[in-house]
């Protein structure tokens, strides 16, 4: 079973994507001014607090390129060996969609990440590729769960998927490893690509489910 959000939630984030990405590559000074403000007191506030900095540089990596693959990857199997065969095709889906795109738009966007940061990564920085796959993964949880879940587990399990990707997003910002419109490019990616992916896997999972609940795979959050 898998939730899906109204169509209009990933067409608004995607559309919200697409303007951050073009006053980004276009270097629009106001978006600058912010990136710098922000960064500046984030530098401030690493450079009194060390011992924060060297815990940051560790956890921040749960969402790093490498586990999200391997996460992703055995998630899809074990769903795919458990006959779930449209919650595995949403999180393969996923796995790979996102990482590509951002790593695209690496590739293909000059936007220099902040000089001198707690982290050293040289590569461009739009959007966060951490922040990306964080968001993403909690996204996945939530519309895989959702129909299972009572009204209370809806609440907490999108309270803990929030705080996950806003965590994340953080710890990059505070490492000074990418600017503020990089974490929100990451999380406005995630949120257009997962509900997305979700119709998508709904549409080419194929097969039955396990469960005789296999017409409210499709059920729409609300």
């Amino acid at each position: 079973m898998i939730a899906r959000p109204p169509l209009a939630v990933p067409l608004l984030a995607l559309a919200g994507f697409l303007v951050l990405l073009a006053l980004t590559a276009g270097d629009w000074a106001p978006l600058g001014r912010f990136d710098d403000a922000l960064s500046d007191a984030f530098r401030g506030y690493g450079g009194a607090s060390p011992g924060l900095v060297d815990v940051l540089r560790v956890v921040t990596d749960v969402a790093a390129t490498v586990p999200f693959v391997v996460a992703g990857l055995v998630i899809s199997i074990a769903l795919a060996t458990l006959s779930q065969r449209r919650p595995a095709a949403l999180c393969a889906l996923v796995t790979v969609t996102v990482p590509v795109l951002w790593g695209l738009m690496h590739w293909l966007v000059h936007h220099p990440r902040p000089e001198n940061g707690f982290v050293v990564v040289d590569s461009n920085g739009f959007p966060s590729g951490h922040t990306s796959n964080a968001a993403a993964a909690a996204l996945v949880a939530v519309l895989l769960l959702w129909p299972r879940l009572a009204t209370a587990g809806r609440v907490v399990t999108a309270i803990l998927a929030v705080a996950f990707g806003v965590f994340v997003g953080l710890t990059r910002l505070a490492l000074l490893a990418h600017w503020p419109a990089d974490v929100l490019g990451g999380w406005l990616l995630a949120l257009a690509v997962v509900p997305l992916a979700a119709r998508a896997a709904t549409r080419w999972g194929g097969g039955t489910e396990r469960t005789s609940a296999g017409d409210r795979a499709d059920q729409v959050v609300r």
